[in-house]
């Protein structure tokens, strides 16, 4: 690097941490180091102190240019502008997989640049993989947020499973979310007839990483505790659960420490009888537990919410809408996320359930459940937690 670059690139990272503490610079304004293509035959070009990127009319998918480096959770901060209108997109917690067809595909979550009439800047949208997260319909303050014809700064912030988008200083997206903890960003040039679109002064403050930590030591109830009817066993890494019809007492595995803040996820197999998560739960009254529970049932329910010793059905989802979460056999993913009077659950992706309940129990523990009266046959694993307690 020449002297004169060399100055121009330690001014730049100087002012950029002069202007924001702990922000530091992921372009230098003169070159495209630390960034990579994947996909597309989009052009990207520094101009100015600014990236700019064109659609190419012949290309047959979206293009990204992608940072080598992978981040966790963050602050990013970047201004963007069209000369030509055209859809496009901020990338992050995002990755690759190859195609069949030789191709290199980028998938992950995604802040949306949208200058057309529907005005969804600002959504949250899982690139090439569940489409639409968080559109803004319902949101008019946010679709009035962008300025087609002007410059718009983009801050997304990402911690754990929390994803907020704003633009201009006013809230979009505001997502819980377990998919993607890490990955890198990129900047999209999405497939089109036309499309020119300018980033400039792209920041980031880096926050470290949230990492799941496991529940479930696949060899021991180790940190859990039975209590009431049914067996509780490990067998081959798995929480096997079983009740028969004959045992009126539900069973429950309760963890020995509480939560407040965290994020849960297992995976779970139901062969028979209703089970579930509880979270935020105590020990009472005659059914020997109080709290909240994601449903999980081979037949109904599943990522429903039920709050036992309290106000029974608090989300219930419809039938056709379990057939389309649910794997009926096999193995199935189970989230749930509780910050504060929010909760969100998802199952294989999809979110199930969310409330805002100022109402419920704001710590206790976890538990699963045997329910009582039943033949029950439900098989746990992968049980892990991000702890953001308060």
């Amino acid at each position: 690097m020449s002297p004169r670059l060399l100055l121009a690139v330690s001014l730049f990272v100087a002012n950029a941490r002069a202007d924001e503490p702990g922000f530091a610079p992921m372009f230098d304004g003169k070159t495209l180091d630390g960034w990579r293509q994947v996909g597309g035959s989009a052009k990207y070009r520094v101009e100015g102190g600014e990236i700019v990127g064109t659609v190419d009319p012949s290309m047959k998918g979206n293009a990204f240019l992608r940072t080598e480096k992978t981040f966790g959770d963050f602050i990013l901060k970047l201004d963007l502008k069209f000369d030509v209108p055209g859809n496009s997109g901020i990338q992050f917690r995002s990755h690759e997989r190859a195609e069949k067809n030789g191709s290199v595909r980028v998938f992950g979550y995604q802040a949306e640049v949208d200058p057309s009439a529907r005005a969804w800047s600002g959504g949250l949208y899982d690139e090439a993989r569940r489409g639409w997260l968080y559109d803004l319909k319902g949101h008019p303050e946010a679709q009035k947020a962008f300025k087609v014809a002007d410059w718009n700064a983009y801050t997304i912030e990402a911690r754990g499973p929390h994803i907020k988008i704003a633009i201009n200083g006013v809230p979009c997206a505001d997502y819980l979310d377990t998919m993607d903890l890490e990955g890198f960003i990129a900047l999209q040039v999405h497939v089109g007839k036309t499309g020119v679109i300018r980033w400039k002064d792209v920041r980031i403050k880096d926050l470290g990483r949230s990492e799941w930590k496991p529940l479930f030591d696949g060899k021991s109830l180790a940190g859990w505790e039975p209590k009431g009817g049914g067996h509780w066993s490990v067998e081959d890494g798995v929480i096997h659960g079983t009740n028969t019809s004959s045992e009126p007492k539900h069973g429950h595995l309760f963890s020995k420490a509480e939560y407040g803040d965290f994020a849960v996820r297992l995976k779970f197999e139901s062969k028979q009888g209703n089970s579930g998560l509880y979270f935020r739960a105590e020990e009472s009254g005659s059914l020997g537990i109080g709290g909240f529970q994601a449903e999980i049932d081979p037949t109904n329910d599943v990522g429903g919410l039920y709050e036992t010793e309290g106000r029974g059905w608090v989300v219930r989802p419809k039938p056709e809408d379990v057939k389309k979460w649910l794997k009926p056999k096999g193995w199935n993913e189970l989230s749930v996320v509780a910050i504060g009077d929010r909760v969100v659950v998802h199952v294989n992706g999809s979110k199930s359930a969310e409330i805002v309940d100022p109402k419920g129990r704001k710590r206790g523990k976890l538990a699963l459940q045997l329910h009582g009266g039943q033949d029950v046959d439900v098989r746990f694993k992968d049980v892990e937690i991000l702890d953001l307690g308060r």
